[in-house]
């Protein structure tokens, strides 16, 4: 079973990629959402991964995500 941190964390997490996605669907143009989109969830992915490392993963999905759509919809 899931501690109430690690459910509250990922919780958080989730709502940012949310969040990036909404935000990238205003911007113009469809590449740009598109490349937020999945610039977000692999860099939740990859931070995830890194943060478990770490022993702060629910950071690190949060950290990467925000990267990731940024980057994305930059790219």
């Amino acid at each position: 079973m899931k501690s109430s941190k690690t459910t509250q964390r990922l919780f958080l997490l989730s709502l940012a990629g949310l969040m990036t996605a909404s935000a990238a669907c205003t911007s113009p143009g469809k590449n740009t959402a598109i490349g937020a989109g999945a610039g977000a969830a692999a860099g939740g992915v990859l931070g995830a991964i890194i943060g478990h490392q770490t022993g702060k993963r629910g950071e690190g999905a949060l950290i990467g995500a925000a990267v990731g759509g940024l980057l994305g919809a930059t790219i």
